[in-house]
């Protein structure tokens, strides 16, 4: 088997190649190396490659199956982590020349998890520092562009994931979402990315382990693997005080089921949010699949411009705590934007936190309500398309100024302050052959329903199916 078609086998195709012996672990770590070898000098996506380890434990993983040994449900798959993961014994730097040799002692939740099943990991992804911003690229590691067009960014903050899966890489990859750093390189690069309900995916170790916007989950390139990563990734562990006790099992349901007069929200710009017409175009065309999926399509929309505000409140409250502390030493490692944003928090109140927690529980029974009358909720991802990597946001939006460094990712952390579970699925493409992805969120805690959805849209339309030009060099 050509080494390119074997690292753009599905992860569900790879891990029954593996069990049925029809390929080793061994073969498919190496054909991974060899492409990270052949694209990553152009893509950046992997920082830090643990390409000895990987081929190691692809040697054990070998042995483990000739003797018939139990074995996890990603047995061999090649995964990539995050960087802002901790993941033992090797470099973790969260995008930032302040940790460009810190070495963990322990790996992350999700990462531990993701090995117990049996994934090898073969290193890091870049991320923008401490993860701020939809746009992969920090002074340590420098930039990752977009494969689609490597004059595009890839968005972020799990961008490097983004990218190193889109590129056949890695088979799985993991990443955060606070306002959209799941959700938003994926629908850049033609992935699906989910971001779970809180709780969902637990996260550990975590200095605010009661945080409610920011989540971890994973990207892939169908929803059946996305569905098979959140089966390990899920279920409940005592180290994380908000983990959901649900077993991740139950994403080991069929994705297949009928929408015959289910009812669906519409909405291209979420009550009036600038949006630039491609988007708009590749929306409308979508809309008209969920029609043919036996969907009753209704325009409708619900007032989410004060869940903007309270997501920004705690968005500074969270960068404070974890900056604050850094900025008399190393103020001149950290990007302007950053700093920014720590000293928004260190100007709040506890006043005005209070209300706006408040005002969030008022907002959450207003979704709440929406979501009773509708199953799901139609918009889109981001409210552009990738635009310049050399920028490093977004100026304006159809003659809109934009104000500060998200308020582009507005169609996505409005959805986060709610807690909903979100995905972005490939939708389309722009005449200039760019990834357009639709977002389809959830009622409360729905995540399995929502995976549902973006199956139906998914095997309805296949343009997941499309691959990057750089891989058919």
């Amino acid at each position: 088997m050509v080494n390119l078609e074997l690292c753009f086998k599905t992860a569900c195709e790879q891990a029954q190649l593996i069990r049925n012996k029809k390929i080793s672990v061994t073969q498919l770590i190496t054909a991974h190396l060899d492409q990270i070898e052949r694209l990553n000098p152009t893509l950046n996506a992997i920082v830090t490659l643990t390409a000895e380890s990987a081929l190691e434990e692809a040697q054990a993983a070998d042995a483990a199956l000739a003797k018939q040994a139990p074995l996890g449900a990603l047995h061999g798959l090649p995964v990539a982590h995050k960087d802002l993961f901790l993941t033992k014994g090797v470099r973790t730097t969260f995008g930032s020349p302040i940790y460009q040799d810190f070495i963990p002692e322990h790996d992350s939740l999700p990462v531990e998890r993701l090995k117990k099943a049996g994934a090898i990991s073969l290193g890091k992804t870049n991320t923008p520092e401490f993860g701020a911003g939809s746009q992969t690229f920090n002074s340590l590691f420098g930039t990752t562009p977009n494969p689609y067009d490597l004059t595009k960014t890839c968005g972020g903050s799990s961008g490097g994931g983004a990218v190193a899966l889109a590129t056949g890489m890695v088979a799985l990859a993991d990443g955060t979402d606070l306002g959209g750093s799941l959700r938003n390189p994926a629908n850049f690069c033609n992935l699906v990315g989910i971001r779970p309900s809180v709780g969902r995916v637990p996260n550990w170790p975590d200095q605010l382990g009661w945080y409610t916007m920011s989540v971890a989950g994973p990207m892939a390139r169908t929803v059946q693997d996305l569905a098979l990563a959140m089966s390990v990734m899920s279920g409940p562990d005592d180290r994380s005080p908000i983990a959901l006790d649900t077993p991740g099992s139950i994403f080991n349901a069929p994705l297949g089921r009928q929408f015959t007069g289910t009812k669906v929200a519409y909405s291209e710009d979420l009550g009036g949010l600038p949006v630039e017409p491609e988007v708009r175009q590749v929306m409308r065309a979508a809309r008209n699949v969920f029609e043919q999926l036996g969907c009753e399509v209704i325009d409708d929309s619900i007032d989410l411009a004060e869940a903007g505000e309270i997501f920004m409140l705690w968005r500074a409250w969270r960068t404070e705590l974890r900056i604050s502390p850094l900025m008399k030493e190393h103020r001149h490692q950290l990007k302007d934007t950053v700093i920014w944003n720590a000293e928004q928090g260190l100007d709040l109140t506890g006043p005005q936190l209070a209300r706006a927690e408040a005002k969030r529980t008022e907002i959450y029974h207003r979704m709440r309500a929406f979501m009773q009358r509708y199953q799901f909720f139609i918009l889109p991802v981001n409210q552009v398309v990738p635009f310049s990597v050399d920028l490093d946001y977004p100026r304006e939006i159809a003659g809109v100024k934009m104000e500060t460094y998200i308020d582009w990712q507005k169609t996505a952390y409005f959805i986060s302050a709610m807690g909903n579970p979100a995905i972005s699925v490939p939708a389309g493409f722009t005449d200039s052959g760019l990834p357009v992805g639709i977002q389809i969120v959830g009622g409360h805690r729905q995540d399995f329903e929502v995976l549902q959805m973006a199956y139906a849209f998914e095997q309805a339309t296949r343009f997941g199916e499309r691959r990057p030009p750089i891989c058919l060099n």
